[in-house]
């Protein structure tokens, strides 16, 4: 008996001994679960070796800019006689030619004309047809209207000399806000990028004239005016004009220059044939090329008379938009159908898509409305500018609904889509 009570005894004892350790061993592998955080240090040691990258999604950001153009600005005697009144006799006041474009203007991102006399300014002496210079304040009213976009390469550049085409550049170079092109003091201005920024698109505008009226630039000057020389002897045979030809390897490098540079690339050209509708093979030769280079608005001016709006592939094209304030006459022999006082208008957007590394374009909202460039023909007094679609249009040109039809026959053209605002009703 005394035995097996000594067997249970060391058999119980070895059971207490066992739960003991276990126990014991236990509770160490608590302490040091605690004390060293094991799993969690692994945890961080793989953490660490192999970084958790979380990719936030590509947003998609859209901007836009909107652009007007209008066409010559081309300042007669007679303009400027009924400017120097609107001043009282002191200076120059051209504002209230404009007044009842500026309410449009104003509202774009970025407005273009072409200021096709040269703003020599008062202290070389005014001069009018054929060898124009044209007060500075033309410029100042334009501006006050929204316009900040102009180009200077035209065939009346060279009129009044080299002086008058510095001081114009001077002028120019003074308004901080406005891009002015075209016409330069020197070759490092003419080959200096010029990038101005809208609403977080990027844009420029480069721009040539086919000639200068016989007027010579001198030699090793030709910053004085950008020339994309044409044969107006020759005017269909683009392919047979050899100096038309050989400078387009210049205009390739301007483009190239810049095309990378920019969201907005717009070329104005100084084209065509004076008082004709329909669009020259040089004009229709030149939108091809530049088209294919990048471009993506030309601009069309000379003419003096509206031309068709179309695309050329992706590149909007306006041949010309005609005047914008001359004193021109209405119905002239090659002025008929009020030619040279029914003008154009035209709009559209610019819109970029960004998303990470990919960015488009588009052009949208293309819109072209006429304008009237009224004044008194016994006078030669009162002139201003009448949109369309402005009630005022009734009083100045009775017969507007007419004259719509016929232009909205011209703009349409080669797109018979193309937008054309409705005239006031």
């Amino acid at each position: 008996m005394v035995r097996r009570r000594v067997k249970r005894r060391l058999k119980l004892g070895n059971i207490i001994l066992a739960i003991s350790l276990l126990c014991l061993v236990f509770l160490v592998g608590i302490y040091f679960f605690k004390k060293y955080n094991f799993k969690d240090s692994k945890l961080d040691d793989i953490k660490k070796k192999v970084p958790i990258i979380v990719k936030e999604p590509e947003k998609e950001v859209v901007t836009s800019v909107s652009v007007i153009a209008v066409g010559d600005n081309l300042i007669h005697s007679s303009v400027y006689k009924d400017a120097n009144k609107h001043a009282n006799y002191d200076g120059y006041d051209f504002k209230p030619m404009y007044e009842l474009i500026k309410p449009i203007s104003s509202k774009y991102d970025i407005a273009y004309y072409n200021q096709e006399s040269i703003l020599g300014g008062t202290d070389l002496g005014l001069n009018d047809y054929p060898t124009f210079n044209s007060p500075q304040e033309t410029g100042d009213a334009m501006i006050d209207a929204g316009f900040n976009l102009v180009s200077l390469a035209t065939n009346h550049t060279m009129d009044s000399g080299e002086r008058a085409v510095l001081a114009s550049r001077s002028y120019w170079n003074s308004k901080k806000d406005v891009l002015a092109v075209g016409s330069y003091s020197s070759f490092e201005e003419r080959n200096k990028i010029d990038i101005r920024e809208a609403n977080d698109i990027k844009y420029t505008m480069l721009n040539y004239t086919y000639g200068t009226n016989g007027m010579p630039v001198p030699s090793g000057k030709e910053y004085l005016v950008n020339v994309w020389p044409t044969d107006i002897d020759n005017i269909n045979n683009p392919a047979t004009d050899s100096k038309y030809q050989e400078y387009k390897k210049t205009v390739k490098e301007d483009v190239e220059r810049v095309r990378d540079k920019v969201d907005l690339l717009i070329v104005a050209m100084h084209w065509g044939v004076e008082y004709t509708h329909e669009p020259t093979e040089y004009e229709k030769d030149m939108a091809s090329y530049l088209s294919s280079l990048g471009v993506d608005v030309i601009i069309g001016t000379h003419p003096h008379v509206i031309q068709p709006v179309t695309f050329v592939d992706d590149t909007l094209v306006i041949y010309s938009l005609g005047n914008f304030i001359s004193a021109q006459y209405q119905n002239q022999s090659t002025c008929t159908y009020y030619k040279c006082t029914v003008e154009l208008m035209s709009s559209f957007k610019f819109t970029k898509t960004s998303k990470g590394k990919d960015v488009s374009y588009k052009i949208s909202d293309v819109n072209n409305e006429l304008i009237y460039n009224y004044y008194n023909q016994s006078t030669w007094r009162g002139f201003r500018v009448i949109p369309f679609s402005n009630s005022e249009i009734a009083n100045y040109l009775p017969n507007y609904k007419g004259v719509y039809e016929h232009y909205k026959e011209v703009i349409q053209k080669y797109d018979s889509n193309m937008p054309v605002v409705d005239v006031y009703e």
